[in-house]
């Protein structure tokens, strides 16, 4: 990084001064380098040894540009300049220029890169984005001179034995497609299944309401947020290369949902901050214009959703003390950012606003142990001294009311499924299937008699396709009551039907026809395990209540009030559901936080270290 500060020092002061090195004198003439680097140095107080380094690194540089812009025009033959991983010992980063017509394939690019420099596998980024291996670069925005990262996709540990390599990579790209895979099941859900066996997500605000969010944003949605989760939770062990290619998947379907939904929750921002957070991590902050592009984007949204001086925050919440860790890691990227960009008074300057808020979100020990005597989570306790800046009397009281809170919405919802049940029984008892009465009420919004408005004129609908259905179930030797039954247990799908009278052999018990009335073992859920059937999904703070759901509180809720919970066994695979679908479902699961409010949660360790870099560096 001090290399990467110094050339940017120069760099400025040559524009300054109108210096070009990459013309006459400079290009024959190593005295007049030397000059230059004496006087800089006296300018900047570093080594006249580094300076002069650096100058002849910015000359050669400029120079190679020059004729590579030139060859570009004339031939269409691009210089992309790759920014490769460090290998072990290494201190410098690796840049490297490669050649390229911009016409072929990504993957034609990577099989280069793969003889050139031995990386078996990665993934190449330009500006935060992953480049498709079967899309043209050109289709991608590559251009002559864009910096591309070269990304590994392995662990330290594995990669230098290559058949541990692939299948460390064959398991990372695995992990992303599982991810995928999972949200999206957990997505195409709308409540039509069996609501006591099938969670699904609902999107509402924090008291609960349902917010109406287009199908195809709300897929979205789930899995920019899914995928964002699980790249927090690699974050938290430490894997940021892997952490990184889930941040970014999330970045791609956050980008199909509306822009004024985008706007208006801080989730976009805090997602932002966790990208740049990975690149510095992973020391690829050389992607400067992404990280700054990023960076400006995630304080835009912040400065939004929380209003001038966190007003509407404050406003809403009662508190903004909570939100502090955000701006400290934003805070704290803009110094490093202005470090290594040459600018060393507003690294300073940056420096003293970060270690002031540091110094007031660092908890007092003894505060913390009181809280927890009270009955209090470490969690509970630092998130709720933070929120309240470090005033233990209203950090009792602010918690103290959140979890009556929380009790009081788990209430809400454990009614909401009973109500839920009794109408589905309702609809039943009418000659309805429990699936077609499960769909028609999410339809309907919950109302009945819409619902069963619903019902009949689907079912005029149906009924000639049903008779077709049921001809073909007797014209393979059941019986037409048997063929009946199983139709209106499966919803009519006649694939299962067959199947249910293989299994039981031409015969539907009676016990299978006959709707059991809400009794209080499938009417009321287990306290134990919190669940409700129903995952429904609130925002993450009050700044979001007219907007919509975000991630940490929409899939938190989820898991605390759905069938699943961590303590229980897994899920068994639902009515029209495989054991892998149901797999997938709980693996994704897995990482969900259990308060929703974990994003707020920094124990700050990370930040202790980076400050302490970043100050050295200045301090040199």
């Amino acid at each position: 990084m001090d290399e990467q500060h110094i050339q940017a020092r120069l760099i400025s002061l040559l524009r300054d001064d109108g210096v070009r090195l990459w013309l006459e004198p400079f290009t024959t003439d190593q005295h007049k380098i030397q000059e230059l680097a004496d006087r800089y140095a006296s300018v900047t107080e570093f080594a006249v040894e580094d300076v002069r380094s650096a100058l002849e690194k910015i000359r050669s540089d400029t120079v190679k540009k020059g004729e590579g812009n030139k060859e570009f025009k004339e031939t269409s033959v691009a210089t992309l300049e790759l920014r490769l991983p460090r290998e072990d010992g290494e201190r410098k980063e690796r840049k490297e220029h490669q050649k390229t017509r911009l016409d072929i394939a990504t993957r034609d690019l990577m099989d280069r890169i793969r003889e050139e420099y031995g990386i078996k596998h990665f993934k190449l980024i330009l500006n935060g984005k992953r480049l498709s291996p079967e899309k043209r670069l050109d289709e991608q925005n590559v251009k002559n001179n864009s910096k591309i990262m070269v990304l590994r996709v392995s662990s330290e540990e594995v990669k230098n034995e290559l058949l541990e390599e692939e299948e460390k990579n064959r398991s990372q790209n695995e992990g992303v497609k599982r991810t995928q895979k999972g949200f999206q099941i957990l997505s195409e859900r709308d409540g039509s299944e069996d609501p006591a066996n099938t969670p699904f997500l609902e999107i509402a605000d924090q008291k609960g309401n349902p917010l109406q969010i287009p199908d195809s944003e709300r897929k979205a949605l789930i899995l920019a947020m899914g995928f964002h989760e699980k790249g927090r939770a690699l974050m938290k062990r430490r894997n940021h290369s892997a952490a990184l290619c889930h941040l970014l998947e999330a970045d791609e379907q956050f980008n199909k949902c509306n822009s004024t939904l985008l706007n208006t929750v801080d989730n976009y921002a805090v997602l932002q901050l966790d990208i740049v957070w990975c690149y510095q991590a992973l020391e690829q902050l050389s992607c400067l214009d992404d990280a700054k592009l990023r960076l400006q984007q995630a304080e835009s949204c912040f400065q939004r959703c929380y209003g001038e001086q966190q007003s509407r925050l404050q406003k809403i919440k009662g508190h903004t003390g909570g939100e502090d860790v955000l701006f400290l890691r934003l805070r704290l990227l803009q110094c490093l950012l202005c470090y290594l960009e040459g600018n060393k008074k507003k690294a300073n300057d940056n420096l003293k606003q970060v270690e002031e808020l540091y110094s007031q979100l660092c908890l007092d020990p003894e505060k913390m142990n009181q809280l927890m005597a009270l009955g209090f989570t470490e969690q509970e306790a630092r998130l709720g001294l933070r929120a309240c800046r470090g005033n233990i009397e209203e950090a009792v009281l602010h918690l103290t009311l959140r979890n009556k809170e929380k009790e009081d919405m788990k209430e809400k919802e454990h009614e909401k499924r009973r109500c839920r049940l009794r109408d589905i029984s309702t609809l039943v008892e009418l000659g309805f299937s429990k699936r077609d009465a499960a769909k028609a009420l999410h339809c309907a919004r919950g109302d009945v008699d819409k619902a069963y408005g619903i019902l009949l004129d689907r079912s005029d609908d149906q009924s000639s396709d049903r008779q077709a259905k049921l001809d073909q179930l007797v014209s393979l030797g059941f019986q037409v009551d048997m063929a009946d039954s199983a139709l209106s247990l499966v919803g009519d799908d006649l694939p299962q039907a067959t199947q249910m009278l293989l299994d039981l052999h031409g015969v539907v018990s009676p016990d299978l026809l006959s709707p059991s009335p809400p009794s209080s073992s499938s009417e009321e859920p287990s306290t134990s395990s919190d669940a409700t059937g129903e995952g429904v999904c609130t925002s993450r703070s009050n700044v979001h209540m007219t907007t919509g759901a975000t991630v940490q509180n929409l899939l938190q809720c989820f898991l605390q009030n759905s069938v699943f919970s961590s303590t229980e066994a897994p899920l068994e695979p639902a009515s029209g559901s495989s054991h892998l679908d149901e797999e997938l479902v709980n693996e994704v699961l897995d990482d969900i936080p259990r308060h929703e409010e974990d994003y707020l949660d920094l124990t700050l360790d990370e930040e202790t270290v980076l400050i302490a870099q970043i100050r050295s560096y200045l301090q040199k």
